[in-house]
């Protein structure tokens, strides 16, 4: 596996594999149509996985919201131990290593990451439960980026969830081995409007980390940068952050871009404030001047290359 490859786990049903409760499947086409183009899908069912059988009887959460029951409401089956066994087990597994991102499925009693139903002895739910094996993957990973597939319809949950994914596997990366402080400096610099677009109050939290880096240690540094860096990423970006980072990167332009031209550039950034044209739209004019010129710095910044153009991402937010 080169390490240029980025996995992502999945729940298996969500890329067709007939492993539901009913024997059936939930297959998203933009997982197995688009983002398996970019990723490598790691396919997952903790119900099928655990032995529950399939077709199975179906099971709901019960009880304790913070620690709730899997319980098969016909047959009074308690699955909980064993799930939980199950999914602590099974993240030890050779291909649940060094993930970067999981795409759960939606209000499933394993799976599902928000609002999932806990049922109370009175009858009701209450919606803020978490699956059993998502609940033990994110406390054991939380610094993966997770999300679940019915809300990657949202353009902009969508594009901060994938730009996160490519993040954390940048990140990784450059601290990978025996890694050096001016690598991490050339990283901190290249990452910086990025980091503008989302939280300029974490952009300088870490850039006074890397100032300090020398009164870290190796790992303590690691740990406190990645842990502020992928916070700062979860933060979302607003059109007010992505204008101010653009309006950075114009004014590199200067000295290199005509005034018309940049009085252009700048026009383009207004319609994106207004609200009439998505960010692809000044990304685009921004690229082409600091490719066609060359322009030091700027022409490094992650900000302007953050993912796969063919992932269309920027085009609707």
């Amino acid at each position: 596996m080169s390490e240029e490859t980025i996995r992502v786990g999945v729940s298996a049903c969500l890329l067709g594999q007939k492993v539901r409760y009913d024997g059936g499947h939930k297959h998203s086409r933009y997982l197995t149509g688009v983002l398996s183009e970019h990723f490598e899908l790691v396919p997952v069912c903790p119900e099928a996985e655990v032995g529950m059988g399939t077709p199975r009887e179906t099971v709901r959460l019960e009880g304790d919201v913070e620690a709730p029951r899997m319980v098969a409401p016909k047959s009074g089956a308690d699955w909980t131990a064993r799930m939980n066994a199950y999914a602590r087990r099974r993240l030890r597994d050779a291909d649940m290593q060094d993930l970067d991102g999981f795409v759960f499925k939606k209000k499933s009693p394993s799976c599902g990451l928000f609002r999932l139903g806990v049922v109370q002895d009175h009858g009701q739910a209450i919606l803020t439960g978490r699956g059993l094996f998502a609940a033990v993957f994110t406390k054991a990973n939380p610094l993966v980026p997770v999300e679940e597939e019915g809300r990657l319809g949202d353009a902009r949950l969508r594009e901060n969830f994938l730009e996160r994914i490519f993040a954390y596997h940048r990140v990784k990366r450059v601290f990978a081995g025996r890694w050096r402080r001016g690598s991490i400096v050339d990283f901190h610099s290249r990452e910086k409007y990025l980091l503008l677009s989302h939280s300029p109050r974490h952009y300088k939290e870490l850039g006074r980390l890397v100032a300090a880096i020398a009164m870290h240690k190796p790992s303590e540094f690691k740990s406190k940068y990645v842990d502020l860096y992928m916070e700062a990423l979860a933060v979302k970006a607003t059109t007010r952050r992505h204008v101010n980072a653009l309006m950075h990167i114009a004014g590199h332009l200067r000295g290199h871009v005509a005034p018309m031209e940049r009085e252009r550039v700048r026009a383009v950034i207004d319609d994106f404030a207004s609200g009439l044209v998505p960010l692809v739209v000044p990304m685009t004019l921004l690229k082409h001047y600091v490719e066609l010129n060359g322009i030091p710095y700027v022409s490094d910044q992650t900000y302007l290359s953050p993912h796969p153009k063919e992932l269309m991402l920027r085009n609707h937010v």
